[in-house]
């Protein structure tokens, strides 16, 4: 936060160590459960204004590459974890997509098939799991950005 109040209002601001734009700010566990002391709540506050001026959408697909090891690593510790709960519908659009991209990887059927072109031909089949990665960890983004300061 100090990062942001000491630059431009007006854009995001970068990271200290990488220099790219922050656009999504997610409070760790620890903090939302001291929502109740008045500095963590002033805190995550200021997090949930940053949240809506600045983390409606990612700048491309650079940055949604970037982001996608966090997001995968954060949505499968929430999907193993009981004591938290994503919405059905979006538990069930994430299994659809990885059901959906594991059936075609399998299948015989292919765009560019593997008996014809060898190794070239899995380059549809990475495709197609970098798509399906890429779509999950776009939705498990909204979740978090309208669960922290989206509207």
């Amino acid at each position: 936060m100090l990062v942001w109040h000491h630059g431009s209002a007006l854009q995001p601001c970068r990271c200290p160590l990488c220099r790219r734009q922050i656009t999504l700010l997610i409070p760790g566990e620890a903090s939302l459960r001291q929502r109740h002391d008045p500095e963590a709540a002033e805190i995550l506050e200021k997090v949930e204004t940053y949240n809506r001026l600045f983390g409606g959408g990612t700048n491309g697909l650079v940055q949604r590459m970037r982001d996608l090891p966090f997001l995968l690593r954060r949505l499968l510790q929430e999907l193993l974890d009981p004591r938290r709960s994503l919405p059905l519908v979006i538990r069930a659009r994430v299994y659809i997509a990885m059901f959906l991209s594991a059936v075609y990887i399998v299948s015989p059927v292919d765009i560019i098939p593997e008996g014809i072109l060898g190794i070239v031909g899995l380059l549809d089949d990475l495709l197609i799991v970098l798509i399906c990665f890429l779509h999950v960890a776009a939705i498990y983004r909204s979740v978090l950005y309208f669960r922290h300061g989206g509207s």
